[in-house]
């Protein structure tokens, strides 16, 4: 069985907790699936994620597109089959990578938006960095799948954004943002959302289906099955 399994190629680095999200949870999923001593093919490029982040507070999105595209390429060359961006935010500049590369990219939000219709929710809750939730990169890809996506109002962005970067990107899940992550899920609630996205990696550390009663969609768990299905297919 494993001998016709696809090598999944992932650009990581975006924070490293994230990555090591997505490299235990495939290798888990794949043991879950098959069984025995079974593992996924990989191939996985890490970034820099200072380097990044000084690029991105100087708003140069073009050369982070071009230092991820060059990521992209590396780990084609090193024989995926299939590319995964190991981040949210960044997909912002999905294009470029997907432009630079002759294999395929499982794209976040068009497996998110397929969970979300799947489930049979339309209107849905989007939390995540300022750039994810303020920028239409994300949202208006999922739009284009027939869904309608709420953000938290602009005045939220800046201590949600901080607690991801500040804090969960280094591994500290504390209580009193996980209560304010949770009162602000539930406003999104009552504005109208069927479900809320955990639209960040790092997020999923600190939010469980346990911890709120709207329908949980985590991003990286959703990606993770989908890049399994589409490995082991």
């Amino acid at each position: 069985m494993a001998s016709g399994m696809k090598t999944i190629g992932l650009v990581g680095g975006m924070s490293w907790e994230s990555s090591a999200v997505y490299y235990r949870n495939l290798n888990l999923g794949v043991q879950k699936r098959l069984g025995g001593l079974s593992s996924p093919r990989l191939v996985l490029s890490t970034v820099d994620f200072a380097e990044l982040t000084d690029l991105e507070d100087a708003e140069r999105w073009d050369q982070i597109g071009t230092l991820l595209a060059d990521a992209g390429q590396g780990v084609e060359r090193a024989g995926a089959d299939f590319l995964l961006l190991c981040t949210t935010t960044f997909h912002k500049v999905a294009d470029q990578i997907e432009a630079a590369v002759d294999i395929p990219l499982l794209h976040l939000a068009d497996v998110v938006a397929d969970a979300c219709t799947e489930a049979g929710v339309r209107k849905v809750a989007f939390i995540g960095t300022t750039v994810a939730m303020s920028d239409g990169f994300f949202t208006d890809r999922m739009a284009g799948h027939g869904l309608e996506v709420l953000v938290p109002p602009v005045s939220e962005h800046e201590w949600l954004n901080a607690a991801i970067y500040e804090e969960l990107v280094h591994g500290s899940v504390l209580p009193r943002t996980r209560s304010r992550v949770v009162d602000l899920i539930h406003r999104l609630w009552d504005a109208g959302a069927e479900g809320v996205l955990l639209g960040c990696t790092e997020l999923e550390l600190l939010i469980h289906q346990a911890d709120v009663d709207l329908p949980v969609f985590p991003c990286t768990t959703l990606h993770v099955e989908a890049a399994l299905d589409r490995a082991l297919s």
